[in-house]
């Protein structure tokens, strides 16, 4: 088997979030940042960005023969994985999926949300830019996200500050796809 070297990537990506809905970039921007009105820069990452594409399939079957016939898609789960490595208010904002921030003379405050169970979470959209083959830009939009996991900030005298985060794609509608992958290629 021939091996196309310059279909290995390599290298770190920038991590953006959005409001869920928010004005995504065309295609054709795909090295271009996003617009800082509609996408804010998460920051510094430590140990990689994951992106997970879990899916099940389950099997077909019918008494006639011994063979699975085929399968269908029932279930896909997207998630993406990261550890914050600037561990700021407005970080932990996003992580714990909206609250109330504050500010004044010498200080910041944030309180996460503590209403009812029962009220509809603050889904927000990340962009994920990366590189693809060739070194070229490849950008993922995931456009229906919520912090689903633990959020955990570690403070030891020898190890630096992280927020880790692990986010969980939804369903958007019957007519747009939960998330798109778009690669440069010139």
């Amino acid at each position: 088997m021939a091996v196309t070297t310059t279909n290995l990537v390599m290298g770190p990506a920038d991590l953006y979030i959005g409001s869920f809905g928010a004005t995504e970039p065309l295609d054709t921007a795909v090295n271009v940042t996003p617009a800082a009105s509609a996408w804010t820069d998460l920051g510094g990452t430590q140990d990689g960005t994951k992106v997970t594409v879990d899916q099940t399939y389950t099997d077909l079957e019918v008494d006639q023969v011994v063979d699975v016939p085929g399968a269908r898609l029932t279930k896909r789960v997207l998630t993406v994985e990261t550890n914050l490595a600037e561990a700021t208010l407005e970080n932990l904002k996003y992580l714990l999926n909206d609250g109330t921030a504050a500010s004044g003379a010498g200080y910041k405050s944030f309180d996460p949300n503590y209403a009812s169970s029962a009220t509809q979470p603050t889904y927000r959209a990340l962009i994920i830019d990366g590189y693809g083959p060739n070194q070229f830009r490849r950008r993922l939009i995931v456009r229906k996200v919520l912090s689903n996991d633990k959020v955990e900030s570690t403070y030891k005298k020898d190890g630096q500050t992280l927020f880790t985060v692990k986010w969980a794609g939804f369903y958007v509608t019957q007519a747009i796809s939960p998330f798109h992958y778009v690669d440069a290629t010139s």
